[in-house]
């Protein structure tokens, strides 16, 4: 009886392991196909970016080198400028000012980090694509190639304008935008970025060693890691061929580039404030533009047939300019001593060239002890105030998102993670008491909320430098952006006054009529030591690339009397919030009345 079991029990065994060993070689097989997919997944970058894929911590890299500025993490920030905070009167925890579109909006951002995941691999994987393919430089452009340099970060010699384009960059777009500002030389580097300057850098490369593609035109060497690929731009396009005189171009046809800054009187050390100088009996105001951006400065003073280049200083700081005619007069004096006593006065322009004093930004060496927000409404001049914030303090600024624009135009911190305590303050227009508290400190940054809306709703339709299109004021998006976004404006104020730990508030208008005291007061709060001259140079350099572009619309009032009735309510009311707290009201330009 036994006997005759034995054979369907063996059966049985063996199909038992049959099955086993299926479904094991069936996950196996799975498993293959799933890291091929997403190995596809990886190389195809934004094709097929998958919503579930986690955001990775972006590697650290710790900055080097010196300035002349006191790191944020030798001490707390400083206790004179930041106000006590208790428990604000209305608001409770438990209301929840943000809209329901905040959630939409902050899982955008989460998208866009998800992104950049996956360009930064896609970036390598052309180069593994292409195996011993050798890439050269191209010569369909309108520079001369003039061979690969090392880049030296302690010795810069194209320190002019800078930009980057992560995905764009084209040996064109870099000779363009460094003819455009009347630069001699264009170099590229790590295939995204472009710099500009007057001077060839000293020490030459292998070519070997330029071997970044360009991010927007394959197949092209832009630079390399610390390499520069550096072009001559041609004379016939960065300007007309004509005859020199005295080093002086006889016109340009840069007239459209001139900036006239007004009619100053000069320091008595003029040798010392102004060091470059040139004589010349036909002097124009375009050939000593010319000749000051040559020599890589600014400023263009001129008077009679005199030209100084030079920079702001404290010494000569732009402050106290008169009226044009005083300088007109001056005009036709040959000798100095002609010249009334106390009454030097000269023409000064701005040049193509950027100032550079105060360009060269970095990391923190060490991370910070305390976490400082830079918190505002979505168009409250938030890219501005962190424009102004690198330039005074040297170093970069981080964000609670990433903007790839915003990193396209120089802000290295956008792909920093923001905790990493790196970056000077952190980029955020989040509210609610979660949000706030993660932060040790803020400076929060207050606009009048009709511009404020303005700008958000142009932003949102043309991006950072455009203006929305007609038709989209006067569709039913506007109405209801007003009605949700008036609502946010106040309760970002509110709810930064409820739970902020520390605050320095600081209102756009005060900022923009009187940037100097402000931004000291600033850099004072992030506990930074910077010098006059370097204030002066970011005065100087104050719109940085954030005016925007195109059309402005005329005479067109995007504010119907029910929302202005509904936003000067949320005016009172943050009005009043700010008074309570002993900060400073809102400005009375837009105060109700």
């Amino acid at each position: 009886m036994a006997k005759p079991l034995f054979r369907p029990q063996r059966f049985l065994r063996r199909t038992q392991f049959l099955l086993f060993f299926l479904t094991a070689a069936y996950l196996m097989t799975g498993s293959l196909l799933l890291l091929q997919r997403s190995r596809l997944v990886l190389q195809q970058g934004f094709r097929g970016s998958s919503s579930n894929q986690a955001v990775p911590v972006v590697h650290v890299l710790l900055a080097s080198g010196s300035i002349e500025a006191r790191p944020a993490h030798k001490s707390y920030i400083v206790p004179k400028v930041l106000m006590n905070m208790d428990a604000l009167h209305g608001p409770t925890a438990e209301q929840k000012y943000g809209p329901r579109w905040l959630m939409m909006r902050n899982s955008e951002l989460r998208q866009l980090r998800r992104r950049w995941f996956l360009e930064l691999v896609d970036e390598q994987e052309p180069f593994r694509a292409m195996g011993t393919q050798v890439l050269k430089h191209t010569f369909e452009n309108k520079g001369t190639y003039m061979g690969c340099f090392m880049d030296d970060p302690r010795e810069k010699s194209l320190k002019g304008t800078v930009f980057y384009d992560l995905r764009k960059m084209t040996v064109s777009h870099c000779q363009e935008a460094c003819a455009e500002r009347a630069y001699t030389y264009a170099g590229l580097e790590y295939g995204s970025e472009c710099y500009c300057g007057n001077k060839l850098p000293l020490t030459t490369a292998r070519q070997e060693d330029c071997n970044s593609e360009c991010k927007g035109e394959k197949g092209t060497i832009c630079g390399g890691v610390n390499r520069l690929s550096v072009y001559r731009l041609e004379e016939t396009w960065a300007r007309p061929k004509q005859r020199q005189l005295a080093g002086l171009q006889a016109s340009s046809s840069r007239g459209q580039n001139i900036i006239y800054r007004g009619c100053f009187k000069m320091p008595e050390d003029l040798t010392h404030a102004l060091p470059v100088f040139v004589i010349h009996s036909n002097l124009t105001v375009e050939m000593c533009l010319e000749f000051c951006s040559k020599k890589e400065f600014s400023l263009a003073v001129i008077r009679g047939t005199q030209c100084r280049c030079g920079f702001p200083t404290v010494q000569f700081p732009l402050h106290n300019g008169t009226d044009r005619s005083v300088c007109s007069r001056l005009q036709n004096v040959s000798s100095p001593s002609q010249v009334p006593k106390g009454e030097d006065y000269w023409f000064v322009y701005q040049t193509p060239v950027q100032d550079t004093r105060c360009t060269d930004r970095k990391f923190l060496p060490t991370k910070s002890k305390a976490s400082v927000a830079l918190s505002s409404f979505p168009g409250a001049g938030n890219t501005w105030a962190r424009h102004l914030i690198e330039h005074a303090t040297g170093f970069y600024t981080g964000s609670y998102y990433f903007d790839g624009t915003l990193y396209n135009k120089g802000f290295k911190g956008e792909k920093d993670h923001w905790r990493s305590r790196r970056t000077i303050c952190v980029k955020t227009h989040e509210s609610g008491k979660k949000e706030i508290e993660m932060f040790d400190a803020a400076i929060l940054l207050i606009r009048n909320p009709f511009k404020s809306l303005v700008a958000e709703f142009n932003r949102k339709f043309a991006g950072h430098l455009g203006y929305a299109a007609d038709q989209k004021w006067k569709s039913k998006e506007w109405p209801d952006f007003v009605t949700t976004y008036a609502s946010w404006w106040a309760s970002h104020v509110l709810d930064w006054l409820t739970y902020g730990k520390h605050l320095l508030v600081v209102h756009f208008e005060d900022l923009k009529q009187n940037l100097l005291p402000k931004l000291r007061e600033m850099v004072a709060f992030l506990n930074v030591t910077v010098t006059e001259d370097r204030l002066l140079c970011v005065e100087n350099n104050r719109d940085g690339n954030f005016k925007r572009k195109g059309t402005r619309p005329q005479g067109f009032e995007p504010f119907t009397q029910d929302m202005k009735d509904l936003i000067n309510e949320y005016i009172v009311t943050v009005d009043k919030a700010l008074k309570e707290r002993n900060f400073p009201g809102l400005p009375k330009e837009y105060l109700p009345r």
